[in-house]
């Protein structure tokens, strides 16, 4: 992490306008007409993994966890289920700043995605959960979200639903009791370890330079030299840290994130970074899903984090790149 923060500055020291404009000399800083080079690209970004789950293996698994994900039964009202939140159909989403939960009240946080989620550090945004296998067990006793009372409570629905009573034992054949509410969140998580979405980016971090178009090309190269990439790489672009909302210029929020979780004073206001994979879809953006758009998502990060002032060029360069980490097929 020290040497991706001191290349990203490296960076943007290196002759990035306030306007987005880039140092003329292509040779600095691994760029290679108009382009990063593997080596560049290799040292911040890594493509997707074609699978994280034997799928063959966890079939029957992932079959339960897929109708438990999708089953509103699993809230005291049989109105909402994980999938109400966040949507497959909506890129793991609802598209909603925040999300009504059983009684319509919501939350006071931003639904994120649960494509890619399992490659995460943690889950939720302060990163209470570990896994998604646990976090997947969190909104079904939340009294805001599903409102079951109880873990008996929900153990003791599900036996009496007919197609768990043959799914259960079959995908914890090795469990004397597969009823276990923890067993729920195994088969949720089992689910949500499916949920991939490979881009055209990751073609392009395999080798194929044509998979990008030159303006999305061009705001790659914006987005590693001003230093976005300091906290937005990996895997999923994003989602393997914890990072201050108004790292440099202070974000008015009352929201102590993190430090709700660790009590730690350097904490507060401490946010998982999200993912960039699919971004252009699943806003609105933020831990409280304030901002509506992502040209201002993008603005005000800059402003914020990095403490720069970037231009309408920088904007639209940047957005075709991120444009470019939207499931193939579905953009």
């Amino acid at each position: 992490m020290l040497a991706l923060i001191l290349s990203s500055h490296a960076y943007a020291q290196g002759g990035q306008g306030h306007q987005g404009g880039m140092h003329k000399g292509d040779h600095h800083g691994g760029m290679h007409g108009g382009e990063l080079d593997a080596a560049t690209l290799k040292q911040f970004f890594e493509p997707l993994p074609a699978s994280i789950i034997d799928e063959k293996k966890n079939e029957t698994l992932i079959k339960l966890g897929r109708m438990l994900y999708m089953d509103p039964r699993l809230s005291v009202n049989d109105k909402i289920a994980c999938n109400s939140c966040h949507q497959l159909n909506k890129f793991g989403v609802d598209n909603e700043p925040t999300s009504p939960g059983h009684e319509g009240k919501r939350g006071g946080r931003n639904s994120p995605t649960t494509l890619n989620a399992a490659l995460h550090i943690a889950q939720f945004w302060d990163g209470r959960a570990r896994d998604v296998e646990e976090q997947a067990l969190g909104p079904i006793l939340n009294p805001i979200e599903m409102g079951m009372p109880s873990e008996e409570a929900v153990v003791n629905k599900l036996k009496k639903i007919e197609e768990y009573q043959d799914l259960f034992p079959k995908a914890f054949k090795d469990d004397k009791d597969p009823f276990q509410y923890k067993n729920v969140g195994k088969a949720i998580g089992a689910f949500e370890r499916t949920l991939l979405t490979p881009s055209r980016f990751d073609d392009y971090l395999k080798g194929d330079k044509d998979a990008l178009t030159a303006d999305e090309k061009r705001g790659l190269k914006k987005f590693v030299h001003m230093g976005c990439a300091t906290c937005h790489n990996g895997i999923v672009i994003g989602g393997n840290s914890f990072k201050k909302l108004g790292l440099v210029e202070p974000f008015e929020t009352d929201d102590l994130g993190r430090y709700e979780v660790t009590g730690i004073e350097s904490d507060k206001h401490v946010f998982k970074v999200p993912s960039l994979r699919n971004i252009t879809k699943t806003g609105p953006y933020f831990h409280d899903g304030s901002v509506e758009t992502l040209d201002e998502a993008i603005r005000l990060m800059a402003k914020h984090q990095l403490g720069r002032q970037v231009g309408d060029s920088f904007i639209r360069d940047v957005k075709a790149f991120l444009g470019s980490l939207t499931e193939k097929g579905k953009e």
